[in-house]
């Protein structure tokens, strides 16, 4: 019999119980959900619709987690996934469901999230599907632990549901061409270079013009329609460039619209949605908390023959300080980090009170926490779009449009 962890909680299943049980539902996690005596099981790797056999691992205070041992009847929607590593690497979690139902589950999940975490009853757009479902992604971050007598373990990403243990992945379907015929070279070298090694490590592969980068501060260069970007390989840039098109036009029309002038990018890294919108305004001002940032989206700008956008390093705590636009006139864009706004940031755009806000979130959770501050401070939710950059994940980027109510 196997032996339950210690802090194992041996109710309503014993450790490594083994139960049948009917998926209902997706979690946004992308764990199927079913109940057993009214009591709710997650089991990864299910659909809804599906009878499935499933070992218990872990039991919580109302809900316990289990693994997949059998599927018993498949659902119609289910298909072959293309990694052979699909299940013990923890990168994708979609694989098994064909690319149209992901879909409808992403942009049904985000409309559950509204309801449920912001108290929002609101129609969401349906998802945008990503051009490429498999090869799209033009950046990834193998890593390694500390070599052991001199030699390197598994290289890769977490193993489905550890914190700390490596699937090996010597192929990711998800990953551009570039990057998957690089690959085996840079693996190679890195057990080579075992020695040299006294502790783990994450490395950067990313695809630029056709090459793949491995140097954090090495020149990347990307381009978005007409545009092109340059920008440091190990800074953020998003890593699918085949959706960036419909992604920054969408949010163009959605800042322009109702005959905002002005324009205020206030995440703006880069420069990719300050510029890419640009056409649409009199004037455009990206503001950053990194000067490094600043300099490339300034240098960017230059490059391609962008005259009316500035921009310009301001402290987290003073972001708006040296925005001098119209505030009814005034579209801002707003692209947090995974964590999302803090009241801080809020407190400071809510008192410029611009007429219009964008705000795309590679986390809708954390966006729709966040769009709850939003309907206290007077602003209405005009239009909900998911956009699908993550194909075969459970991740999405969404774009929540804003205006200030009329007083």
């Amino acid at each position: 019999m196997d032996t339950p962890p210690r802090k194992f909680i041996p109710e309503p299943f014993a450790y490594h119980q083994e139960i049948e049980l009917t998926i209902d539902n997706l979690s946004n996690q992308g764990h199927g959900v079913g109940r057993v005596d009214n009591w709710v099981v997650f089991v990864p790797y299910t659909l809804p619709g599906e009878r499935v056999r499933a070992r218990i691992y872990r039991n919580e205070k109302n809900c316990s987690m289990a693994d997949l041992v059998e599927v018993l009847v498949p659902s119609a929607q289910r298909v072959q996934p293309l990694c052979p590593v699909y299940g013990y690497c923890g990168g994708c979690q979609y694989q098994h469901l064909e690319y149209s139902a992901q879909l409808e589950w992403k942009t049904a999940q985000v409309a559950d999230l509204l309801r449920l975490q912001a108290g929002l009853e609101l129609p969401v757009l349906p998802a945008i599907a990503s051009p490429q479902t498999y090869g799209y992604r033009s950046k990834i971050t193998p890593h390694f632990h500390k070599p052991k007598d001199a030699k390197v373990g598994n290289i890769g990403f977490l193993k489905t549901g550890s914190r700390s243990e490596v699937c090996d992945v010597k192929q990711c379907p998800i990953a551009m061409d570039e990057l998957n015929a690089a690959l085996p070279l840079v693996r190679k070298a890195v057990h080579q270079a075992a020695a040299q090694y006294k502790r783990g490590a994450t490395l950067l592969m990313r695809v630029s013009e056709g090459s793949v980068i491995t140097n954090n501060n090495a020149v990347c260069t990307e381009k978005v329609g007409s545009l092109t970007f340059n920008f440091l390989a190990g800074d953020f840039f998003q890593n699918n460039p085949y959706i960036l098109p419909a992604f920054t036009g969408y949010v163009a029309r959605q800042a322009c619209a109702e005959g905002a002038r002005y324009l205020v990018d206030a995440y703006c890294g880069s420069g990719l949605f300050a510029l890419t919108l640009a056409p649409h305004f009199e004037k455009v001002l990206g503001v950053e908390v990194s000067e490094t940032s600043a300099d490339w989206a300034r240098a960017n700008a230059r490059s391609n023959g962008i005259n009316h956008a500035s921009f310009l390093a301001a402290s987290a705590e003073a972001i708006f300080e040296q925005v001098d636009f119209p505030a009814e006139e005034t579209a801002v864009v707003i692209d947090p980090p995974r964590k999302g706004c803090d009241l801080v940031f809020l407190n400071q755009l809510f008192a410029f009170g611009p007429a219009r806000v964008v705000y795309v979130s590679c986390n809708p959770a954390t966006q729709i926490r966040d769009l709850a501050e939003f309907d206290k401070a007077g602003y209405e939710v005009v239009e909900v779009q998911p956009f699908d950059l993550f194909p075969q994940t459970k991740h999405l980027e969404c774009v929540a449009t804003l205006r200030k109510k009329k007083a």
